[in-house]
């Protein structure tokens, strides 16, 4: 039955046009040379959409949704398909490309060009790119094996050409064609098509026939006419059953062959005998697309395989039948006597392809019931016989008479039904784009750019230094052909691999050195090639092909040398450090096993990281590594996770930062040049539609934020959580750097502690609003015991005794900490210990210092949060709790509070939790008992916040007043005498009855001057202590005694020599301060009678009974105090 040829329809201006259907076979897809691609619904859509890729489309394929075209523009581009959105651009040649063609899974694409190169380009990672170089003319067409092991390529140089596309080499090669200078002049487009399936044949049309080649062989099998056919094929196109082959010719003719037989099954005329140049079957087999060269399209329909193939039929079964039943029972016999009755015909590999396919796979190249391979060795069961089904014709072929078995003569084995392996990532140099380009860059760090070309003209490397002070721009000539390069302050390294008469050379410009000579060289022994390089501060190193790693000065005198575990992917330097990644092993699946080295060449030689697994993300492949402008090691994997070293867990590798989170499109990248963590940022290079970017034009630098990958960061508290962790984590090099000796940028330090605690203090409040107490616990843990104090006071104003109660134990816990961290401190007198960063203790006495630094600061926050909760007072308790306040509100200056006499209960006992800066508080109203807070209305003295807050002035320095023994194994500082009262409750309460009251005597003693007097209020008005007054008065005479001192450091001498000022002297400084005049006497004579007396129970008792009947009025606020922080 002849198939119907359907009316053309005008699809494109005049030119050069091609065809190909989707992989559902729904859409018609058509580019010409208007530069249009157009889809079509079906040969009657009047409206079909378009998309314009280019002044002119001159190829296109299609397969997973995604549109690759070769464009006027010399570039291979992707589009999403149907949508048509542009996807990037797969590669780029020196001119345009003549055709393109996916392999049979989709995950390649091949292109030929009229720079007689062939490209053949991964989808998924256009980096990923192989070069077929040896046509000497522009490139006709291009087509893969279905096995994706070879691919063939026609050539106007008049050649036909197979190459293995792995070894990048050809394996033949036969001069079929017509020479001519271009494609426009070339006799025939020559478009090549190969069987699918069974892979075994290679149609070629020359001519006005077509020639088949057999895979493997190279053989010449047969030849396709037609005596009808008078003029040259242009092209060539297999059903997708791969029986039979469509031909377009130059006078348009269109032929279809049935290639077992041989015979012509279909023929039909162009209605105006234009040129055809384009062709496609449809998915299902029965309709073909064709173009003309006028731009118009047409279809064949109804070619029906059981139709075309009724002819043949009835001979191929009698033929088949006898060789089918043979092979059913002679599973040794190749040539049983019963196959003589076979015709020679029925035998050739031309005729029956897969006669000699004898590793029982089906013809789509899988098993498709890989049960029936894995049964015993000699049953044949049914379901083996399935997969023969496809071999002679498609499952539902009406025409078959027979259905043929699967076997071939040779037993069944086993097939592995694993993960496949991965192939091994290439070594490559971090900051490089890839080798095979003309113009690309072979190094972009943060020093400079290295850029390499090769073109006709020019073989030549140019260095240009971000920072001209560095060293000014260089121009090389790249004689050796060296394809890696490195650049660092010091010097420019350069390697080139081996040929088979020249060693692998490494080339040093240490551009640094003092003498005249600033180049050196070295030859690899032979067989050895240069993989990967990087230079670090005095040193460079060499990865090889025979898995050494070769360490050199920087001089070019030989150092180490050591063995690799597996081979290098790639190395970066820093300083003294070195870091190293390799294949540890093969990976599965489309993982890569890499391993990692870390070694530090400072004075103690030191492997830091053994090899341990990289982590990637899944199926990703490594695109960077380096090391921040800190020193941190850092790499980014192909999905854009950027992964940061912890050293303060382990050597952990944490991520930072997901580049493709920034990413508007699918195929655009991000390509780094640069990691730092102070300030956070990523510096990168945005890449449209490819991995990495053009030399020309210059890029544009883009600065890409961190951000931690934590839970929930749109809330509040997620948001704090990923601020805090970031800070710790990104200010971890502080430690690293200062115990390697550097200097450190300690502004910068006591700055990031700042805003950690601040953070911590914000959670903190939010965990007290949301009532969550073990959280508000685990959260002062990682607290200064400064901040810690804060808290204390946070939590009591709150009404949350349980959770001060708690708290002051913890602080007392960091102050015994303090304590045993000081003395070491100070015989080492290191200008900074930065340890236990994570756990957010105060470490050092810089640290302290940075925290006396912000005291002030913290006071006027005190102030505020007092301020504040006054007036909450006379609200009820749900308006109390709604008021709640941020204590790091910044607040500047606090209005003066009316004073209030100090409430001590009977026993003596304080308010361990009230740290203020003397400042009082209106008692509460008479009326309302329980809704005030009883802390409210407590004070200490004015002197005590500083010792807390500014805890390293006094740290060291043993306390004058005489302590009792039995709560005290040995002398505290002032901080922690300050702090020791904390746990009087719960020491008390293991105490007998008779001991505990003189225990809280002494806690009252160390603690608490006498209540403040009205007088002392003044400070709040005038917030400068008595250290302030005098050093404003001999800061020039420290200054005079050391010039060379900085501020920080001044104030340390200052306090120093404060210290060692007699107990009267500071009073009376403190008390110039304060502005007082009347009461100074009176104060002094209660100062040191209160001093004489101290140790002396009977008068201190009297003293307290004193005081108590001046605080009579309070005496209920003082006996709930006494019971909410000492109950029994």
């Amino acid at each position: 039955m002849p198939c119907e040829r359907k009316p053309m329809r005008y699809g494109h201006s005049e030119g050069h046009t091609e065809v190909c259907f989707d992989d559902t076979g729904k859409y018609i897809v058509t580019c010409g040379s208007d530069g249009d691609v157009r889809i079509w619904e079906s040969l009657d859509d009047d409206d079909p959409k378009s998309i314009n890729v280019g002044e002119k489309a001159y190829s296109l394929a299609l397969k997973n949704g995604k549109l690759v075209t070769a464009a006027s523009n010399n570039t291979v581009q992707i589009h999403t398909f149907p949508e048509g959105d542009p996807d990037g651009i797969l590669t780029r040649f020196t001119t345009n490309a003549t055709h393109v063609t996916y392999n049979s899974s989709g995950s390649r694409v091949a292109a030929g060009s009229s720079d007689f190169m062939v490209k053949v380009v991964e989808v998924s990672d256009s980096s990923q790119q192989k070069t077929l170089r040896g046509h000497n003319a522009p490139v006709l067409s291009v087509t893969f094996d279905p096995k994706d092991e070879f691919l063939a390529s026609a050539s106007c140089d008049g050649s036909v050409a197979v190459w293995n596309i792995e070894e990048q080499t050809q394996v033949t090669s036969w001069p079929l064609l017509q020479k001519s200078n271009d494609v426009i002049n070339a006799k025939s487009l020559c478009r090549l098509a190969w069987q699918p399936r069974a892979a075994k044949l290679l149609a070629v049309p020359v001519e006005t026939t077509v020639q088949l080649y057999q895979r493997d062989s190279w053989a010449h099998v047969s030849t396709l006419s037609d005596d009808l056919g008078t003029q040259a094929i242009n092209i060539v196109a297999w059903s997708p059953c791969g029986k039979f082959l469509a031909a377009g010719s130059i006078g348009g003719l269109l032929t279809v062959w049935d290639v077992e037989s041989k015979l012509c099954v279909e023929r039909q005329k162009h209605e105006k005998g234009y040129t055809v140049c384009g062709l496609a079957w449809h998915p299902s087999g029965g309709q073909i697309a064709y173009t003309d060269t006028e731009g118009c399209l047409g279809v064949l329909d109804g070619l029906s395989s059981s139709s075309m193939s009724s002819s043949t039929t009835a001979a191929k079964s009698t033929k088949q039948a006898p060789a089918s039943y043979d092979n059913l029972f002679d599973d040794d016999d190749d040539n049983g006597p019963m196959d003589e009755g076979v015709s020679e015909g029925a035998r050739s590999p031309a005729n029956n392809p897969e006669d000699d396919d004898d590793d029982l796979m089906p013809a789509t190249g899988r098993a498709r019931n890989r049960s029936a391979f894995l049964d015993d060795e000699n049953s044949l069961d049914t379901g083996s016989l399935k997969p023969g089904l496809d071999k002679f014709g498609d499952d539902d072929d009406a025409g078959s008479a027979i259905v043929p078995p699967a076997g071939s003569a040779a037993p069944l084995r086993p097939v592995y039904e694993g993960p496949m392996p991965t192939p091994p990532q290439k070594a490559f140099q971090p900051g490089s784009t890839p080798a095979h380009l003309m113009h690309r860059f072979m190094m972009w760090n943060s020093v400079g750019i290295v850029r390499g070309y090769n073109d006709d003209q020019d073989n030549a490397i140019d260095v240009e230094f971000h920072d001209t002070a560095v060293h000014h721009a260089m121009h090389l000539t790249n004689t050796l052909g060296h394809t890696v390069a490195d650049l660092s302050q010091e010097a420019v390294l350069l390697a080139c691999p081996g040929t088979d008469e020249l060693a692998s050379k490494l080339q040093c410009l240490h551009f640094s050195s003092w003498d005249t000579n600033k180049e050196w060289m070295v030859d690899l022994p032979k067989g050895e090639d240069v993989r990967a390089l990087c230079l670090g501060q005095g040193w460079a190193a060499a990865a090889t092909s025979t898995l050494m790693l070769r360490l050199f000065s920087i001089g070019g005198v030989q150092r180490e040398l050591f063995s690799l575990p597996g081979p290098v992917v790639c190395m970066a330097g820093h300083g003294e450090q070195l870091l190293v990644v390799y294949h540890r092993g093969t990976g599965f699946d489309g993982e890569q096993a890499l391993g990692v080295q870390l070694l530090q060449f400072g004075h103690k030689r030191q492997q830091v990281i053994h090899g341990e697994s990289l982590p990637l993300s899944p199926k990703s492949h490594l695109s960077w590594l380096g090391f921040t402008a800190e020193g941190t090691p850092c790499f980014i994997d192909s999905e854009g996770v950027v992964r940061l070293l912890n050293r303060s867990l382990g050597n952990t590798w944490t991520p930072v930062c997901n580049t493709r989170d920034n990413c508007k499109g699918k195929s655009d990248h991000y390509w780094v040049v640069g990691v730092h963590e102070n300030p956070q940022q990523l510096r990168c290079i945005p890449c449209k539609g490819s991995r990495y970017p053009p030399t020309l034009p210059r890029p544009a630098v883009a600065v890409l934020p961190f951000k931690l990958p934590l839970c929930q960061t749109t809330t509040e508290k997620g948001q704090m959580e990923e601020q805090y962790w970031r800070s710790v984590l990104l200010h971890n090099h502080y430690g690293f750097l200062s115990s390697s000796g550097y200097e450190i940028d300690e502004e910068g330090q006591s700055q990031a502690q700042k805003e950690q605690q601040e953070l911590l203090m914000k959670m903190f409040a939010l965990s007290c609003k949301l009532e969550r107490e073990f959280r508000c616990v685990e959260l002062a843990e990682l607290m200064t015991q400064n901040v810690v104090t804060l808290a204390i006071r946070y939590a009591s104003r709150s009404r949350r005794m349980a959770l001060a109660q708690r708290l002051s134990e913890l602080a007392l816990e960091k102050a015994n900490q303090l304590q045993g961290e000081e003395p070491q401190e100070e015989e080492e007198e290191e200008p900074l210990q930065y340890t236990r960063h994570n756990t957010g203790y105060a470490q050092s006495s810089s640290e302290l210092g940075a925290d006396r630094q912000h005291s002030s600061h913290r006071q006027a926050q005190e102030e505020e949060v007092e301020e504040e909760e006054g007036q909450e007072e006379h609200m009820d308790v749900a308006e109390s709790k709604r008021q709640r306040l941020n204590p790091f509100a910044k607040g500047t200056a606090a209005s003066p509070e009316k004073p209030s006499p100090k409430p001590v209960s009977k026993e003596g006992r304080v308010n361990p939790f009230k740290v203020s800066s003397g400042l009082g508080k209106p008692g509460s109203a008479g009326g309302q008992p329980r809704v005030t807070n009883v802390l409210d209305s407590m004070t200490s003295s004015s002197r005590k916040p500083t010792a807390l807050l500014s805890s390293s002035g006094s740290a060291g320095k043993p306390n004058k007043t005489p302590v009792l023994k039995p709560l005290a194994p040995r002398p505290k500082t002032k901080t922690q005498s300050t702090l020791l009262h904390m746990s009087a409750p719960k020491a008390a309460n293991k105490k007998p009855a008779e001991e505990r009251e003189p225990a809280v005597c002494r806690l009252k003693q160390t603690e608490a001057p006498p209540p403040a007097s009205p007088a002392e209020n003044v400070e709040n008005k005038n917030p400068k202590t008595g250290f302030q007054l005098w050093l404003e008065e001999n800061r020039k005479i420290i200054l005079a005694d050391n010039p060379e001192l900085e501020e920080t450091d001044v104030i340390k001498e200052a306090m120093g020599r404060f210290r060692t000022l007699s107990a009267d002297d500071r009073l009376s400084w403190t008390e110039r301060a304060k502005g007082q005049s009347g009461d100074v006497a009176d104060m002094k004579k209660r100062k040191r009678g209160e001093e004489e007396s101290r140790g002396d129970k009977n008068g201190q008792s009297e003293a307290d009974e004193s005081s108590a009947k001046k605080k009579k009025p309070l005496d209920t606020s003082a006996k709930l105090s006494a019971f909410a922080f000492n109950k029994n």
